[in-house]
């Protein structure tokens, strides 16, 4: 058992430092007091590759838009880099949000899902498309994203997706009804994003009616 010269303790297993004053242990370790994460170690260094490799891509894609001047074709006035910047910090965030423990899988679609929408927006904004991502992409995201939270709700045990299940109600109704008031029509895309989320709120009043009546009586305290 190693000691602490200072604290004046033993130390069982085998840390290198006194846990209360950080000091250097005396003496010789044992075995480990609890056992190895192996794979815990290995996601933290995919983590730290991967961070390395979006922080390089990055500086270098700054340094060449800012520096050196390179341009993309077509667009003389774009700064690219930034455009580059968005996108990487929405990758980065997705992987924290595989990595923080204690995060249902609808949260993590979902949130997934509404910052790569927003980042495609502004995408769209700068190269000209952004009539097709409004009338189609969007929708057509939300859907799909409604439909997968509907899915993980009915297999969900622990009932932790049944917030997004409702919140997937308000994603295509909101939305939907914003565009037809705001255009005086609803194009086929948002009407279909619509239909999905109206149709997969009354199959969860269905499937998991009680559920469903549990969690608007704890969300709205009624």
């Amino acid at each position: 058992m190693r000691r602490c010269p200072y604290c004046k303790v033993g130390i069982a297993g085998d840390l290198g430092k006194c846990p209360l004053c950080q000091s250097k242990l005396m003496g010789s370790g044992e075995d480990p007091c609890y056992p190895q994460f192996e794979a815990q170690k290995k996601r933290s260094f995919f983590y730290k590759a991967q961070l390395f490799l979006a922080w390089g891509l990055l500086i270098v894609g700054i340094g060449l838009d800012f520096m050196v001047g390179l341009r993309l074709p077509g667009y003389p006035n774009l700064h690219w880099s930034l455009l580059l910047a968005m996108w990487l910090m929405v990758f980065e965030f997705g992987i924290m949000r595989q990595f923080k423990p204690g995060t249902g899988s609808a949260g993590k679609v979902t949130w997934m899902v509404l910052m790569t929408i927003v980042s495609w927006c502004v995408t769209a904004y700068f190269f000209g498309f952004m009539k097709i991502t409004i009338d189609l992409v969007v929708p057509s995201a939300l859907a799909a994203t409604i439909a997968v939270n509907f899915v993980l709700a009915l297999i969900d045990k622990n009932g932790n997706t049944m917030a997004y299940l409702l919140s997937g109600l308000a994603m295509g109704v909101v939305p939907s009804v914003i565009c037809f008031f705001a255009r005086a029509k609803m194009p086929l895309a948002w009407a279909v994003c619509l239909m999905v989320s109206v149709v997969l709120f009354a199959g969860a009043v269905i499937f998991r009616g009680r559920a469903v009546a549990e969690e608007l009586r704890r969300r709205f305290h009624v």
